[in-house]
């Protein structure tokens, strides 16, 4: 009996063995698909074309370049002449005047406000990466700058983000809970869609990075990946940094920004980010430095030191995000992509003798004192044109140092993207969603979102790019840009530009951007045909889109100074004028009442004579 059994069991064991592997490969155990990646974006405020070290800059940035040598470098990426319409852009996919910022509140004339395009904030009729990728199974989180809208239906946590900190402003103060004193009345964080408060150590790139490293950890145990959006308010006015990354650059800057602006067009050619001998030219608007006395070039001196260190601090706190996703294991399956918002700020607020006397009263405007707490600086057009090296033009304009800023995109565990590459074919902002929705295998909306027409996403993948195709995935198809007047036809290598006053003269030029980066040459004369059917192709974007023309006599600094007046100058000067009226009011009643003790006095001592 045992014998026959062990047979038996050795019968049925064979026999299982031929029915299983009599079985279907499919019926196999499948091996867990590769998860989707998780998405970092790292957005940096008001940072010139050239303020990376991978693209020019003098100060260190190692952190980033880090990032540009594991990934890909776009020479040629776009994006608007300022913050809100390119940050809508990069949410949606969609072009400024469609996702709702033909304009910004602080910018926009009167007669603007509420025409189709000109919500001045982020509208309903588009769907932000945060959405899809949230719909898709990401958490999905954001800290910093939003600036596209402050109500209730509008902040980051009704617009896709699980958790978001941020701030509804332009910019704010680095070191304090302070808005930009004469232009918000306060500092408009939020967390969650509701006030929030900041920290007492608060500066301002080491808090969202650490906001967001908090986030990250607090809903690792989902196992889902994330999407995490940081805002910077570096580089944005006000310049502020530590103490000790200002003395970092004592020894530096001293021979002014000409030099500045030669040498790091030298480094950008020996780099590869543009052609070797670019011709670029000096903007009427940069100061002469041999003529600043004493006294200027010393403030000069210490704001561009203080600039520095705030972007090497910035670039120390996306250091120690990326250490912190190494350590966690999460590094080689993160696309990281850096961008900055616009080209450098060419501002000086203390061009106006009314602004220079607001602001003394409000902070320490001591050259020692530049850019630490209590502080109140601007780098100015000066050296705005070192950081723009060697575009022409700045923040606001249509110029390409207004337009043209690094990109880095890079996925350290991803053997496609090549490492280290740089290309120079034409990239735009509203490319950077398909391009992370295709790489994380996340579907579009197709125009159709829960049950709603939406804005049809506008960008194309960039994805060809990384993997080191030729060219731009725009080829020749025309692409149109407009903001205040100043405005873009993007065509190949060519580019249709006109800006307005106080930047340009109102006419439009043309320009090879593939030699001449720098607008030095305008082929309008040149190239007739071309010229005109550029104009065509612009006309034909601008009615599609909905562009307005300008109200004479417009410029972007003027909205700005009325906006601030309206906001807070008025009322200001209203509180200040009852506060006159009340206290003359107060001293006229007393001085009236003395007069009257004066006077009952004097009729008591007539009645006893």
């Amino acid at each position: 009996m045992p014998g026959r059994l062990g047979g038996s069991r050795r019968a049925a064991i064979i026999a299982i063995g031929v029915l299983l592997g009599a079985c279907p490969v499919q019926a196999q155990p499948a091996k867990p698909a590769p998860s989707r990646p998780n998405i970092v974006i790292l957005l940096a405020d008001d940072w010139g074309f050239s303020d990376v070290g991978s693209f020019g800059a003098e100060f260190a940035t190692p952190h980033i370049d880090a990032l540009a040598h594991a990934g890909m470098r776009f020479s040629n990426f776009h994006v608007a002449g300022s913050c809100s319409p390119s940050r809508a852009m990069l949410q949606t996919g969609v072009m400024n005047h469609r996702n709702g910022l033909g304009n910004m509140p602080e910018t926009i004339p009167d007669e603007h406000r509420g025409k189709p395009g000109y919500d001045t904030v982020m509208n309903h009729r588009v769907v932000t990466i945060g959405e899809l990728l949230q719909a898709a199974g990401y958490r999905t989180y954001l800290t910093g700058k939003w600036h596209l809208g402050s109500d209730a239906t509008r902040l980051p946590h009704a617009r896709g983000y699980d958790r978001a900190f941020s701030l509804a402003d332009a910019g704010a103060d680095n070191f304090e809970q302070r808005p930009i004193e004469g232009l918000y009345d306060k500092a408009n964080w939020t967390e969650n869609g509701k006030p929030a408060t900041l920290p007492k150590d608060y500066y301002s790139s080491r808090f969202v990075v650490q906001r967001m490293i908090d986030y990250i950890e607090d809903g690792r145990a989902s196992g889902k990946p994330f999407l995490a959006s940081i805002n910077f308010l570096a580089n944005h006015i006000p310049v502020q940094a530590p103490d000790s990354d200002i003395a970092r650059y004592s020894a530096m800057y001293r021979d002014g920004w000409t030099a500045l602006r030669e040498a790091r067009a030298k480094r950008a050619a020996a780099l590869g980010i543009v052609p070797a001998g670019a011709a670029m030219v000096t903007m009427p608007t940069t100061p002469d430095w041999r003529k600043l006395d004493a006294d200027e070039r010393a403030a000069a001196v210490r704001v561009m030191q203080a600039y520095a260190g705030m972007a090497t601090a910035m670039d120390r706190e996306v250091g120690r995000l990326v250490a912190h996703l190494k350590a966690a294991g999460d590094y080689d399956n993160t696309i990281f992509v850096f961008l900055s918002d616009n080209g450098a700020e060419p501002t000086n607020p203390f061009a106006s003798l009314r602004n220079r006397l607001f602001l003394d009263l409000q902070y320490d405007l001591a050259t020692a004192n530049v850019g630490r707490r209590g502080s109140f600086s601007a780098i100015g057009p000066g050296w705005a044109s070192a950081a723009s090296s060697p575009l022409s033009g700045y923040k606001f304009s249509a110029a390409e140092g207004g337009l043209r800023v690094p990109l880095i995109i890079a996925w350290p565990g991803h053997a496609d993207i090549r490492a280290g590459g740089i290309t120079d074919g034409l990239a735009h902002v509203t490319d950077i969603l398909p391009t992370l929705t295709e790489l994380a295998g996340v579907a579009g909306h197709g125009g159709s979102w829960r049950g709603r027409a939406v804005e049809p996403i506008t960008g194309r993948s960039l994805v060809p790019m990384l993997k080191g195709g030729a060219g731009s995935v725009h080829g020749d198809a025309p692409l149109g840009y407009e903001l205040s007047g100043n405005a873009a036809l993007f065509r190949g290598d060519y580019k249709l530009v006109r800006n307005l006053a106080p930047t340009g003269d109102g006419q439009w030029r043309l320009f090879n951007l593939k030699v001449d980066p720098g607008e030095t040459r305008d082929l309008a004369a040149a190239e007739p045909d071309r010229y005109k059917r550029m104009l065509a192709d612009y006309r034909t974007y601008a009615k599609a889109n909905g562009v307005l023309d300008m109200p004479a006599g417009y410029t972007a600094d003027e909205q700005i100074n009325r906006y601030a007046f309206e906001q807070q100058g008025k009322p200001r000067l209203i509180r200040f004028g009852l506060w006159v009226g009340a206290f003359v009011l107060l001293v006229s009643g007393l001085i009236w009442g003395l007069r009257r003790r004066r006077r009952a006095k004097s009729g008591w001592a007539l009645s006893r004579r």
